[in-house]
């Protein structure tokens, strides 16, 4: 117990240090708030003037209102005109180059920009600019702005009338010499934007050091939600430039994770100290927090308010499935308290998650098909809309307050814990456990396994099929695991199929055994054992069903062959008791010591000729005494108290089997007919 104490505080250790390391940290919020929602701490004064800065709708509208009527900056080329005409070639013998170069100037003179800036002209986006000169800006109308192709398009059309000008225009290639004398000047414009910006985004004023920045209960309006900010981060960089050191604050953080758990460890230590001793167990227990923690935050930091659509009731599920409700519970509890420290609203978020874990573990206390998992997701569902909305009506008394979006969340989240289903395959091959739904598909008869052993064993099937019985109805009594047992018990034989023929239930009038020595014979038997182990493995049974394979004669003896070789070996000679005996080890659960009892008593019983109580009683006391007496059972957790209640179950579940039924009379006779038996009719 030392030793696995020390190895899950170890456990413990590491996943504190997970979660911690994922948690807020100094430098992030210290308060949790949203917009449109009730301020849940108290008064907040300011310790220093904080400058109240516009809220982020008003930030939006300004950034909106610049961006459809500002008006851009653009500079005139005066020189651009004149360096065009000179590029003209000319023209011998005629004024083709000055007539084209006296157009240009004229349509130049009337401005002209490139493409994209006359396409924004024709949509209407831009009536004017403000021309840059000499640092004087002045506003034009971009009314008779003109592209570089609108000036090629009016001068083609022009001299078509005129051949040979025409002819000397398409020849001077003049697209490739056009370009804009209105260009736009981005860093003046970028720098009269910003400007303007700033203008309308100014501060509002100060909230002066001891005035209120928030009271408790009110609701945080946009306004309210900037100045938060703005004090957190005034408050983060203050902290930082005077040296304030959050370490205080990580060890507070680590100290709250590893109370919780340790709460948890000492649950498992005092109350369920079979997962307590199992690493494997405390690891899945330790690592459902973890995980669940880690999903909780990322989607906490991606979509605001996403911590509740994390399926958080997989916890409990998971628990519930491979172990019990108390635990599921318990675990629930550690991973919500953990999630809490990363909510807006942790009473809210703690309040939702209890009333589903209630509702989930209550939906799930009997699994035994994985449907049932599905309809667990609808009572979640309902469970999380139910204490939302009751919150609501607590807290605002009407049902205004009441957010679709919430809704939503929830319904997500409850649907996304119908991936339990999936996840329980996953931990079945993980970590080795076997779920209740596992074991009732188990104990199907229908399975090739067991239709196999129906087929060459027949008797061992129906022995098998008695010793499930009359186990489970004892295990029910004592609290032991009902399914995992009948489950067990189906297959604790199925060795048996090496050799059908050489086991009592299988033979029919012949016995192989008598033309064999007795520890040939023992061998055979003993064998069973490790062919059935062979034949489990190899047919991909849990370890927990091949425990009763193992453990169902323990480190007993094959005592009909040993007595029979002690009798045949010479007088004053000893015999190796080693080959009689079976490989062990001996019961390390209750389960098993169950079956080890039901299996002896169930085979002793059929050859009983006496079935009255007494002789029953009898036979159930001396084999399970024998078998205590031998030590076979103290390895086993199992309670004296319940190998009393076993007794009783034993003896009454065979006082069922074996009772005596009532002789039927034969049919009456019409009078005067001989009877069958040679006397009268009555």
């Amino acid at each position: 117990m030392q030793k696995s104490l020390t190895t899950n505080i170890i456990i413990a250790t590491i996943a504190a240090v997970a979660i911690v390391w994922f948690y807020p940290h100094p430098e992030t919020s210290r308060y949790n708030y949203e917009e449109g929602r009730p301020w849940n701490y108290a008064q907040l004064i300011a310790p220093f003037d904080i400058p109240v800065h516009p809220d982020s709708l008003t930030l939006q509208r300004a950034r909106d209102t610049l961006d459809a009527h500002f008006v851009p900056i653009y500079e005139l080329n005066q020189l651009k005109t004149d360096s065009i005409v000179r590029s003209l070639p000319a023209s011998p013998g005629n004024n083709y180059a000055s007539r084209v170069g006296a157009a240009l100037r004229r349509l130049y003179a009337e401005g002209v920009v490139d493409s994209e800036t006359r396409e924004q002209i024709a949509e209407g986006k831009l009536p004017k600019v403000r021309i840059l000169e000499k640092n004087i800006l002045s506003e034009m109308s971009t009314s008779q702005f003109l592209s570089p192709r609108e000036i090629y398009t009016a001068l083609d059309s022009q001299f078509k009338k005129d051949p040979e000008l025409h002819h000397y225009f398409s020849s001077i290639n003049l697209p490739e010499i056009l370009e804009p004398n209105f260009t736009l000047n981005e860093t003046e414009s970028k720098r009269h934007y910003e400007y303007d910006y700033l203008t309308l985004t100014a501060d509002r004023g100060l909230i002066l050091q001891g005035q209120s920045i928030i009271d408790k209960g009110a609701i945080v309006t946009p306004q309210d939600f900037t100045n938060l900010r703005t004090y957190e981060t005034m408050l983060a960089e203050r902290n930082t430039s005077s040296g304030t050191n959050d370490l205080l604050l990580l060890l507070g953080q680590f100290l709250y994770v590893s109370l919780l758990l340790a709460s948890l460890l000492s649950y498992f230590y005092f109350f369920v100290p079979k997962i307590f001793k199992s690493r494997q167990a405390m690891i899945f227990m330790l690592l459902l927090p973890v995980l669940f923690f880690l999903l909780a935050t990322g989607l906490n930091s991606f979509v605001q308010g996403g911590i509740y659509i994390a399926p958080l009731m997989i916890v409990p599920l998971m628990t519930l499935v491979f172990f019990d409700g108390r635990s599921a519970i318990m675990t629930s509890f550690v991973c919500t308290m953990i999630c809490a420290g990363i909510t807006t609203f942790a009473l809210e978020f703690i309040f939702l998650q209890f009333c589903a874990t209630g509702a989930a573990v209550y939906s799930l206390r009997e699994l035994s098909r994985r449907a049932q998992l599905l309809r667990t997701s609808l009572t979640v569902v309902v469970a999380y809309i139910g204490a939302y909305v009751s919150l609501e009506l607590l807290m605002n008394g009407a049902v205004d307050g009441i957010s679709i979006r919430m809704i939503v969340f929830l319904a997500i989240n409850a649907a996304l814990t119908s991936m339990s289903y999936i996840l329980m395959f996953a931990v079945e091959r993980i970590f080795g456990f076997v779920s209740t739904v596992t074991l009732v598909e188990l104990a199907d008869i229908n399975t090739p396994l067991l239709m196999k052993l129906s087929d060459e064993c027949p008797g061992t099937f129906q022995h098998s099929i008695a010793v499930s019985n009359l186990a489970s109805d004892a295990a029910q009594r004592i609290g032991a695991n009902v399914q995992l047992i009948r489950a067990g018990a189906l297959y604790h034989d199925i060795g048996k199929l090496s050799n059908p023929a050489f086991f009592t239930e299988n033979q029919h009038g012949v016995n192989p055994h008598d033309a064999l020595p007795p520890e040939r014979s023992a061998s055979i038997i003993v064998k069973h054992v490790t062919d059935g182990l062979k034949l489990a493995e190899k047919e991909g049974l849990p370890g927990m069903i091949r425990d009763f394979i193992r453990e169902h004669h323990g480190a007993g003896m094959a005592k009909y062959f040993y007595y029979n070789a002690c009798k045949a070996a010479p007088e004053g000679t000893s015999v190796d008791p080693a080959p009689y005996t079976y490989p062990g080890p001996n019961p390390r659960s209750v389960e098993t010591s169950l079956l080890m009892m039901a299996d002896s008593v169930e085979a002793a019983s059929r050859s009983l000729s006496d079935h009255s109580p007494e002789a029953i009683s009898a036979l159930v006391n001396k084999i399970i005494d024998g078998q205590i007496a031998d030590g076979l059972h103290n390895q086993s957790p199992i309670a004296f108290r319940d190998i009393d209640i076993i007794k009783k179950a034993f003896v009454k579940r065979l006082m069922t089997i074996y009772h005596s039924r009532v002789a039927y009379p034969g049919a009456p006779k019409p009078a005067g007919t001989p009877a069958s038996d040679g006397s009268k009719a009555q």
